[in-house]
């Protein structure tokens, strides 16, 4: 019943949170989970994910960074993060963007990279980057249409398998 209440849902039923107590767990077997079953992504990244995402939580600065969680009828859908810990040499970084696969398409993605973008802009911060890798189109064009711009891209052996690592960026006039 929960199940098809959060399929059936609206836009306008997505609260965001920020950190509560096991969303750090959510989040890293949601990222796992996604991109083993999609792109067959070994262990490694999801003990990146869970590492770097505790480091993240574990220094959080208010003023600096943003942590939001979505969530419909009160379960976890989504997250997205600014890094601010770097911004002086390199600008925010946009990370750990996911929305559970069965509502993927419904907006929420684009609510959470909305939130992130007004963050950055309230903070002050001159850039936002991310980090993706090619082949993630659905996840490009939302980036695209926030207004980020694809601007680096190489070719690593990452996580098990070959990928072709992108950069996209978003510079504010402050």
């Amino acid at each position: 019943m929960a199940i098809d209440y959060i399929r059936n849902s609206k836009l306008s039923d997505v609260r965001l949170t920020g950190y509560f107590p096991g969303v750090i767990g959510k989040i890293t077997d949601l990222h796992a989970t996604y991109y083993y079953d999609n792109w067959n992504l070994d262990t490694s990244f999801e003990t990146q994910v869970g590492r770097e995402l505790s480091e993240f939580i574990g220094e959080f600065e208010e003023n600096r960074d943003g942590f939001w969680v979505a969530t419909v009828a009160g379960e976890f859908t989504g997250s997205v993060a600014v890094d601010g810990r770097h911004t002086s040499q390199q600008g925010a970084r946009l990370r750990w963007l996911i929305v559970t696969p069965s509502l993927q398409g419904r907006g929420i993605g684009g609510v959470l990279i909305r939130e992130a973008i007004e963050f950055c802009k309230r903070v002050g911060y001159k850039k936002v980057y991310l980090w993706t890798f090619k082949g993630l189109e659905a996840a490009r064009l939302l980036y695209e249409r926030a207004g980020f711009r694809h601007c680096e891209e190489h070719d690593v052996n990452q996580w098990g398998r070959r990928l072709t690592e992108q950069m996209f960026e978003m510079h504010f006039d402050i």
